[in-house]
């Protein structure tokens, strides 16, 4: 039999089709159309089944990606479904929005000279259908275990660690501040990245497995809000993974004018039928070189802006965003001013205009990024409305929750024990973002999948056990 393999040697790389940039500037949806069985089939015989699959080794969840290829390619799909589901909670997800570009494909040892294999394209054909087929079905647990974990935050380490808990027989309760549940996938990611029918359907998935959502819920003080002591009482472990939210400051004259506003604010309102945040017919500055820069460059085209300008730092090599979606955002029509920053946002009550200071690279740093400095020239780029997307810091936890045994690292994030999840408070885990600082969301996934095998070791190993607090 003929080596289903190895024909990246006369197969050449194909993407998924695209949607046209002038029909999808006019929507939020999906601008992907998917594989067809055939091409799904033939990219991923494109796969050299090396010996040390470095695709794999650069997957934080490290999936078994060469093995659930070959059986796409030989079309074992359902079989493909089960490999790949092992490793990751959320394959449709992270198919659709992981940086493939920085991770796995960026690592495919074909990928210098004959263009990598389609592992992200192929790995969201592969989960889209074992749906239409009705092969995901709800993890159920064989026993209940009769104890109860409490999660903050529904985002990608929530969602993933109350997954894993529950098919281990955990009755878990999962409490979102937010109208809905989905965190950071939801509220965060714009829907040509990712529908928001994809996270209500995983969503439904945990509900019919047992997962107990509560969502408007606040934790700390005020009203209605539950404390975390309460918290406490109700479970026997609980797991923190509120995410980062509090934006950075640009900290330059002007950031309180009106029109200068932060990125997550907007792109919670972009997809509204009436923002309140509306950048149409405006000229749009987004200060930035992340993918949440480049989510709110495509997010102000498809509102109609007047012309979208992305202002960074430094140049498009050292941007620490995924070069596909800079790429997505110029066929859009969105603009970009390399190695400028700004110094000034101008206006009387309302931005007029930003003053930025031209850059240039300088020595690399400890980590090997070239640092910038200014060369002491500027310019003045006209705006209606600026949109600062320069990343997250975490809130103040221990006085949110009132709890000074919270112990912090100087950047505002939880500490936790090495690669065991738990906090200065016996009992308590924390992963995600709120660990590691703004980060991708695969990594989050991990740290809740891996969060949930620390917690049901501490479970299982207390010396006595006690039904007080079980809800």
């Amino acid at each position: 039999m003929a080596e289903p393999m190895l024909k990246f040697v006369h197969q050449p790389q194909e993407r998924p089709v695209k949607r046209p940039a002038a029909q999808r500037r006019k929507d939020f949806g999906e601008i992907y159309e998917g594989f067809p069985l055939a091409r799904a089939e033939e990219q991923a015989a494109r796969c050299s089944q090396c010996g040390i699959p470095f695709c794999a080794s650069h997957c934080p969840l490290g999936n078994n990606i060469p093995d659930w290829l070959r059986l796409a390619a030989t079309g074992r799909l359902k079989e493909a479904y089960s490999l790949s589901s092992e490793t990751n909670s959320f394959p449709e997800i992270c198919g659709r929005i992981c940086p493939q570009d920085r991770l796995c494909e960026g690592n495919c040892v074909i990928n210098k000279d004959f263009k990598s294999v389609t592992i992200g394209a192929v790995e969201r054909f592969i989960t889209e259908t074992a749906f239409s087929e009705g092969w995901v079905q709800p993890d159920m647990p064989v026993t209940e275990k009769r104890l109860s974990v409490g999660i903050i935050g529904s985002g990608p380490a929530g969602l993933a660690c109350a997954e894993s808990l529950r098919s281990r027989g955990y009755e878990v309760h999962v409490y979102e501040r937010q109208a809905e549940a989905g965190g950071l996938l939801r509220y965060g990611i714009p829907g040509f990245k990712l529908e928001k029918h994809v996270i209500s359907r995983r969503i439904e998935l945990l509900q019919a497995q047992g997962v107990i959502f509560h969502l408007g819920q606040e934790i700390g003080a005020g009203k209605g809000a539950l404390s975390f002591d309460e918290l406490q009482k109700r479970h026997h472990s609980l797991f923190l993974a509120t995410g980062v939210y509090k934006a950075k400051q640009a900290r330059v004259p002007g950031e309180s004018l009106k029109g200068v506003v932060r990125a997550l604010e907007f792109l919670c309102e972009a997809e509204n039928p009436e923002p309140a945040l509306n950048s149409a017919g405006k000229r749009v500055v987004v200060i930035g070189g992340g993918d949440t820069a480049m989510d709110c460059v495509r997010s102000a085209i498809r509102q109609g802006a007047a012309k979208v300008t992305c202002v960074y730092r430094r140049d498009r090599s050292n941007m620490p965003g995924s070069r596909q979606e800079v790429l997505n955002a110029e066929e859009e029509g969105g603009e970009f001013m390399w190695l400028a920053a700004p110094e000034e946002f101008i206006g009387c009550d309302h931005v007029e205009s930003v003053r930025l200071k031209e850059m240039r690279l300088g020595v690399p740093d400890s980590d090997g990024r070239r640092a910038v400095e200014p060369t002491g020239q500027y310019s003045v780029l006209e705006a209606d409305m600026v949109i600062c997307a320069l990343g997250f810091d975490p809130e103040d936890l221990p006085a949110l929750w009132k709890r000074d045994d919270l112990a912090v690292t100087s950047w505002n994030t939880l500490k936790v024990t090495k690669n065991g999840y738990e906090t200065s408070i016996p009992g308590v885990f924390a992963g995600g973002d709120i660990v590691r600082g703004a980060s991708l969301v695969v990594w989050a996934i991990r740290d809740g999948r891996e969060a949930a095998k620390a917690i049901d070791h501490y479970l299982s190993t207390q010396s006595t056990q006690t039904s007080e607090g079980v809800l």
